[in-house]
Formats: structure tokens, C-alpha cells, sequence
């Protein structure tokens, strides 16, 4: 019991931060509706879908999966930031001599990445009208369970890197060399179908590309999706299996000596 008071006081704690913030309220909504536009619109007629399902799907449309993979990325990772600041603020040594197992940080602070991540992307989900694209309740629910698990595992990623960091220029510094390599092979710009060999493999090994992939199947209701990379079951077993990898992790880390001896 105490472990789950602490799970949740966490969880509400980070969700509390993110409300109060009214900055980065308005950045999380502003952000990624115009980064969408301004790409979508910009190679709208420049960028020509390789002969295939996707062929003559238009750039805006083909980007919104993963303009929502960009969301959940951002703010689970970003979510953790807030562990180096409580390093050095204190707060994190209070909560390691509290007579709760350490686990319970990891999953309460995962979580309300998790939960922060997964709602912004949801509500991102009311912009597909107007690309006339109409999904069915079990799409959603994909595309749910798809955001949940793809939160997870970054939240937990980046709880294990901010774990040992020490300034919160070093953790930028160190998850943008995760972020955006996987994020722009993942097929979200571009397709695997019309990359160079190399990088189609590289989009193929890539975790988050079966996000892309689940989000872009319940668009469109789990039947007909163009541009995907494997089936909606194939890309929660390996969603799934990416979240576990990362909780481990996680988990393996914060049990960890805290300080070097």
C-alpha cells in the first residue's frame, strides 16, 4: 500500500507540474499543430508517394501519425527532465530515505509521463477531420493503446538517463541523440518503401516506426491503412515488448548505488 501511495502521489504530482505550467500548456497544444502545418503544407506538392497503398495520399495526411509520435516522444522524455532538477534541489535524495521501495519512483514518475503524453496526443486526435479521415471506436482504442505504451517506454528511457545526469543541458543534450534519429526513422516523414536500402532496414529495427505504423492502422479504423509496416497486433506485441525492455531498465537503474563510492 505504501508503494502505490507513492506511485500515485508521484503520477498526481507530475500532472499537477504540468497543469500549473501554463508556458508549457500552450507549447505542448501549439507546438505540434504547427510543426504539422508548416511541413505538411510546405511538401505538399514537392513530396510524391512511391507507387503502392500510400500512392496519392497527401503529405499532410501521410504526417499526422507522426506528428502524434512526436508528441508522445517529447513529452515523456521532457517529462523526466524534472529527476535532474529534483537531484539537485533535494527532493529526489527525500524521497530515496522515505520508507518506500524505489521502484515505486520509477512507475510514478513513468506513469505521469505516460498519462501526460498519451492525453495531448488523444486531444491531437481532433484535428482529423479535416484531413476527412474517420476512424472507428476500435481504431481509437488502438491508437490509445499505442500512445500508452509508446509513453511508457520513452518515459522510462529517459528516466534512466536522467538518473545519472548531473545539469539539464547534459540530458538534452544526450536525448536528442535518441529522439530524433528514431523519430526520423521511423517513417514518419518519409516511407520505408522509397528509402535508400540501408535506411529501410534502419526504419525496420526501429521501435518507434511500429508506433507510426499502430497509430497510422487505427486512422483508419484497422483495414486499408496505407504506408504501414506490419499488422495493428504485430505493432502492440512489439510496442509492448519496447516498454518492458525500457521499465527494466529503468528499474535496474534506480536500484543502483545513488552516489559512487
Amino acid at each position: 500500500m505504501t508503494a502505490l501511495r507513492t506511485v500515485f502521489a508521484l503520477t498526481g504530482r507530475e500532472i499537477l507540474k504540468f497543469v500549473r505550467d501554463r508556458s508549457r500548456l500552450l507549447g505542448v497544444l501549439i507546438q505540434p499543430l504547427a510543426f504539422w502545418l508548416l511541413l505538411g503544407l510546405g511538401f505538399q506538392g514537392t513530396f510524391q508517394m512511391p507507387e503502392g497503398p500510400a500512392a496519392g495520399l497527401g503529405y499532410v495526411e501521410f504526417l499526422f501519425p507522426g506528428v502524434i509520435a512526436l508528441v508522445i516522444l517529447f513529452t515523456a522524455i521532457f517529462s523526466t527532465i524534472s529527476i535532474v532538477e529534483e537531484r539537485t534541489s533535494g527532493f529526489l535524495q527525500a524521497v530515496l530515505v522515505a520508507p518506500t521501495p524505489r521502484t515505486a519512483l520509477v512507475f510514478g514518475n513513468a506513469l505521469g509521463g505516460t498519462l501526460l503524453a498519451t492525453g495531448q496526443a488523444v486531444l491531437f486526435l481532433v484535428a482529423l477531420p479535416a484531413i476527412n479521415v474517420s476512424t472507428s471506436v476500435l481504431g481509437v482504442l488502438t491508437i490509445i493503446a499505442i500512445c500508452l505504451l509508446t509513453g511508457l517506454a520513452f518515459t522510462a528511457l529517459g528516466f534512466t538517463i536522467a538518473w545519472r545526469m548531473e545539469t539539464t543541458r547534459g540530458f538534452h543534450a544526450v536525448m536528442n541523440l535518441f529522439l530524433l534519429p528514431l523519430w526520423f526513422l521511423s517513417g514518419a516523414m518519409f516511407p520505408a518503401e522509397g528509402a535508400a536500402p540501408v535506411l529501410r532496414w534502419l526504419v525496420w529495427a526501429n521501435p518507434v516506426s511500429y508506433a507510426v505504423s499502430g497509430i497510422r492502422s487505427g486512422m483508419y479504423g484497422l483495414a486499408d491503412a496505407p504506408a504501414t509496416l506490419a499488422s495493428p497486433a504485430v505493432c502492440l506485441g512489439v510496442s509492448t515488448a519496447f516498454a518492458a525492455l525500457m521499465l527494466a531498465a529503468a528499474v535496474w537503474t534506480v536500484k543502483q548505488p545513488f552516489y559512487e563510492t
